[in-house]
């Protein structure tokens, strides 16, 4: 149940069209729901803004496909992500009208897909190694209803490749900047503008980048303010962190509907 739906619910109730038992009925059910493999938080859209996330990650494909079902059903949006192609193939003879982006590893439901209504968000990677993080990050919050400015491969080997872009930095809300390595663009991309950055480091590079913790490290100890870090090769959580900023900054929450 979304904000919405408890919004019609309490108005029906209001004017008699429900009785007080009924809503009741209706809400005593809706927490959670135990499929045996999970126990699917229903309650996490109206909490939130969106619904439960599916991470499938270590699930088998008929896990991910319960999960998936019992979602389905209730909220009509899906967002699987860390998804494998069998358990996406398996999703999908269920669902044909979902859409998988292998590259992301993602598997998204979202049947009242509407324009970009938060914010604009720019998702920035140091190389292209490290777009499949990068289309994690810039999917799911496009899924959650922002804007995605993608720039691609400006890592500080060629630092100039960086320049064009800085006036599109200055018309978004928020910086996701990906890289690995030893994850040095975060930190210049905070000293040049005056926007929030969103770090993620990935594990791409040599033996020494030590899977990613080099580039952790680098982001965690810059001098640049205003940088927040998320986990080693976390693109999800950098994508709700930055639409949690954009939805915050709204002036008009009260008239915008939450997406997937």
């Amino acid at each position: 149940m979304n904000r919405e739906e408890l919004t019609n619910l309490l108005q029906d109730v209001q004017e008699g069209k429900v009785s007080v038992e009924q809503a009741t009925k209706t809400l005593k059910h809706l927490p959670y729901a135990d499929i045996g493999s999970a126990k699917i938080d229903h309650h996490r859209d109206l909490r939130r803004g969106f619904p439960e996330v599916i991470f499938c990650q270590g699930k088998t494909p008929q896990q991910a496909l319960a999960s998936f079902q019992e979602l389905a059903e209730h909220s009509g949006r899906v967002l699987a992500t860390r998804i494998s192609p069998d358990a996406a193939a398996l999703i999908r003879s269920q669902f044909p009208e979902a859409c998988y982006r292998q590259d992301a590893k993602i598997l998204y439901l979202n049947p009242r897909a509407a324009k970009p209504c938060w914010g604009r968000v720019a998702v920035l990677t140091a190389g292209t190694s490290d777009l499949p993080v990068a289309e994690e990050a810039a999917l799911t919050a496009e899924l959650l209803g922002n804007e995605i400015i993608r720039i691609y491969d400006v890592g500080v080997a060629g630092l100039h490749r960086l320049f064009p872009h800085l006036e599109e930095l200055d018309r978004c809300q928020v910086l996701v900047v990906i890289a690995g390595m030893e994850g040095a663009l975060p930190g210049v991309v905070a000293g040049l503008t005056d926007k929030p950055v969103i770090a993620v480091p990935t594990s791409t590079g040599y033996g020494a980048g030590f899977g990613g913790l080099a580039a952790l490290l680098t982001m965690l100890n810059s001098c640049a303010p205003g940088i927040g870090v998320v986990n080693i090769d976390n693109g999800f959580g950098a994508a709700v962190l930055a639409h949690l900023i954009t939805k915050s900054g709204s002036h008009s929450d009260s008239n915008q509907q939450e997406q997937p």
